[in-house]
């Protein structure tokens, strides 16, 4: 069975085997999906609409002050038919590798920002998991 996320014209379809918490912050929402093992992903809406670009380079810079030696190439992906910006990124941590991936777009509500990050041990089951729920991906403009 598949689980639906709808909110603010936001809409996207997850496993119903992962968990899906939602929060209230200050300028919108956060829906984080956690998987049974170590993958995740968490949408985040800002309705003060600040740039794409500055939400996923902020993320960036908070995993590097954690992880001062990751790898990241910028990366611009079409999401819910709109261009989306972000980067794809590796990293140690527990000296174990993760694969982890941020994008970013504006959508009718606000601006949006995708983060997905899966420990490398369970790439090749999870990563098509992630990828199937972001292309599921729908907004409203």
């Amino acid at each position: 069975m598949v689980k639906q996320f709808n909110e603010d014209g936001v809409s996207f379809r997850y496993p119903d085997d992962w968990t899906l918490e939602r929060e209230e912050t200050e300028a919108g929402w956060t829906a984080s999906l956690q998987s049974r093992e170590t993958a995740f992903l968490v949408v985040t809406l800002d309705r003060e609409m600040p740039e794409p670009e500055r939400m996923v380079n902020t993320a960036l810079e908070a995993l590097r002050s954690e992880y001062p030696g990751l790898d990241a190439d910028p990366a611009v992906d079409l999401l819910a038919g709109e261009m989306a910006v972000g980067h794809d990124i590796a990293f140690f941590s527990f000296d174990l590798p993760n694969t982890a991936w941020t994008r970013g777009l504006y959508c009718g509500a606000g601006t949006l920002m995708l983060y997905w990050q899966v420990n490398d041990l369970e790439l090749e089951a999870a990563e098509p998991v992630l990828k199937a729920i972001t292309q599921s991906l729908k907004v409203q403009e």
